[in-house]
């Protein structure tokens, strides 16, 4: 694919908007491996479905800080746990969204002739692929009590095979924020918003990120949309949503 402008793009890494210290995305990508399974009865190539995989490449411009949410303070920590990483290709409502439970692989510097100072920085998958979705928030959103936000279209009727769901909070003022999904097949015209069973995530009392899935034989309805309940008076988080079109199994 040919290069592409990223204007208004944004890049979530657990939690910390790194967006505007990001020069540019490489490659996002992911899947199964196709594994041969060729048989001696075939004429032509049989393949199926192999190890998942997902990768997120990025390289980020040197910003030491002092905010916490400067490239570098987070990016050149370098940490052995998983990080969550969420690519928004644009920040409206319903927004493509690429999403990623990873390592985080080398934090390698380049130095310009001009005296630019880069960093090259690879997500790899961990237990999940790369997962497209949604955004159900417009970028960051920010609630001063519970909220119901507008509702996302997701395309004709119900589907059964549950969804994955993924949450950053960039700031909390107050105790906690629970933040869930609800579903309707009309955008609660006729059909009351109804929680997702299993779409909720778990309480959240400061920074950071979450992945949740529900059975993957859960129906979904056409319609999704975010709540937040709590004690709070400010709460600004992100949430994407894969909304599963065939069966899948982790």
């Amino acid at each position: 694919m040919s290069k592409q402008s990223g204007l208004g793009d944004a890049l979530f890494i657990s939690g910390y908007d790194l967006s505007g210290d990001i020069q540019s995305v490489g490659n996002v990508g992911g899947g199964p491996s196709p594994l041969d399974f060729t048989s001696i009865t075939k004429s032509a190539y049989e393949r199926k479905g192999g190890r998942l995989d997902g990768r997120l490449q990025v390289t980020s411009f040197f910003n030491p800080g002092p905010a916490a949410d400067a490239a570098h303070t987070v990016l050149g920590a370098l940490p052995r746990t998983d990080v969550t990483a969420t690519y928004c290709r644009g920040t409206v409502l319903g927004a493509p969204s690429a999403n990623l439970v990873a390592k985080q692989i080398g934090y390698d510097g380049t130095r310009g002739d001009d005296g630019s100072l880069t960093f090259a920085v690879e997500a790899q998958s961990n237990t999940y692929t790369l997962e497209w979705g949604r955004l159900l928030t417009a970028g960051k959103r920010t609630d001063t009590t519970g909220t119901s936000g507008a509702s996302v279209d997701f395309g004709t009727g119900s589907t059964s095979f549950g969804l994955q769901a993924y949450l950053h909070v960039f700031a909390l003022t107050g105790t906690s924020v629970t933040v869930k999904l609800q579903s309707s097949s009309d955008s609660g015209v006729g059909d009351t918003w109804a929680d997702v069973t299993g779409g909720s995530f778990a309480a959240a009392t400061g920074v950071g990120a979450q992945r949740i899935q529900t059975a993957r034989n859960a129906t979904i309805e056409r319609y999704l949309r975010v709540t937040t309940t709590g004690t709070f008076t400010s709460a600004v988080f992100a949430v994407s949503v894969i909304r599963n079109d065939v069966a899948v199994t982790y």
